[in-house]
């Protein structure tokens, strides 16, 4: 299936303009950072979680109105979600102060909990669980995470040297180091809680975006081989237009599905959603700009080397070795040899 045909876009002539823009929204994202930080949920930054269970049918909504006016310190930073099946009538609520797990205080978060649940009006309910995630497993986490990243970085870089080559995979890292930049920066724009939903989004998104930069890459290293003649720069090129159907379909979906996520999916899905509406247009945006822009600019022979690695295909016939000069002509080929017409015999020639 093709949306687009015979495209010819000269992608590469807006390789500086792309660079260019993403660096702006890059350094305003390390700036926002810095000052403002990224809001992290109790997974990283610790906190109390409480599980109520409502005599009757309460709304997610109806919960944070009731924090957002009587919890102490407002509910801006707590997270409440339904828990369990509908009708267990079960709401988990996280809230960023941490306790102690033993003794009063961990009783006493809960407990002001409760009585702003009360305050706001809300059915008769029951405390079914209250536990604490200390700041020690939220730095556990960061640094696991931080690790798995490194790590898988550092395997795409080692797969894309060796299957294609070393410029191929320094391409790709970057474009992933970019998505990465780019969706932190958004996340701290729009003051969204890095949780682990986010977490999950921005690792989906990453292999999303790498495999989108590997499928054109292979028919960049396929073009090296049938398009010899060719500049690089175009070879990129006519690789890119060969692969936009390719990318706006599969972009597309996914787009679609994730803003159904962000629109329908309820407020516990919205990090989530917008993690992977920002990560897929990143991805796909970096695959063409910033990945290929990369290969392009790199200052060295390779490409050629990863032309030979290339699967065989139709190239053209090798051309006749050049005459030495004062060498003889070689010899013309032997014409075909006509059939010869066969004789009658001479039994039939002196009958007729």
């Amino acid at each position: 299936m093709h949306i687009l045909k015979h495209t010819s876009f000269d992608f590469l002539r807006w390789r500086w303009h792309a660079i260019a823009a993403s660096w702006i929204v890059i350094i305003a994202g390390l700036v926002t950072i810095a000052t403002k930080g990224i809001p992290q949920g109790v997974e990283f930054a610790g906190g109390t979680v409480v599980i109520e269970q409502f005599e009757r049918q309460v709304s997610v909504q109806q919960v944070r109105d009731a924090l957002d006016r009587h919890y102490s310190g407002g509910g801006q930073n707590t997270v409440v979600q339904a828990y369990g099946a509908p009708e267990a009538r079960q709401v988990m609520i996280r809230v960023p102060a941490v306790g102690s797990e033993s003794g009063t205080s961990l009783s006493r978060e809960a407990q002001q909990v409760e009585d702003a649940l009360r305050q706001g009006g809300l059915p008769g309910f029951q405390r079914l669980r209250a536990e604490i995630i200390g700041p020690t497993v939220g730095a556990e986490l960061k640094s696991k995470g931080l690790w798995a990243t490194a790590l898988s970085l550092v395997g795409i870089l080692a797969y894309l040297a060796f299957r294609f080559q070393f410029s191929f995979g320094v391409g790709a890292v970057v474009a992933t180091i970019h998505d990465l930049l780019i969706t932190f920066a958004f996340l701290a724009f729009f003051r969204y809680d890095l949780t682990l939903n986010v977490i999950a989004a921005i690792l989906t998104m990453t292999g999303y975006s790498t495999n989108d930069t590997i499928v054109i890459f292979d028919r960049i290293r396929e073009n090296l081989r049938l398009m010899r003649r060719e500049s690089l720069r175009d070879v990129i090129n006519a690789s890119v237009n060969q692969t936009l159907s390719r990318t706006i379909i599969t972009s597309g979906t996914a787009l679609l599905t994730a803003l159904a996520l962000f629109f329908f999916g309820g407020e516990v899905l919205h990090g989530f959603a917008f993690t992977m509406v920002v990560g897929i247009i990143t991805g796909t945006y970096s695959s063409v700009f910033i990945a290929a822009a990369i290969v392009s600019l790199w200052p060295s022979s390779a490409p050629a080397r990863a032309a030979a690695h290339a699967p065989a295909g139709l190239g053209a016939a090798p051309a006749p070795p050049a005459r030495r000069p004062g060498a003889p002509a070689a010899a013309a080929p032997p014409p075909a040899s006509q059939p010869q017409r066969r004789s009658k015999s001479p039994r039939k020639a002196r009958a007729s």
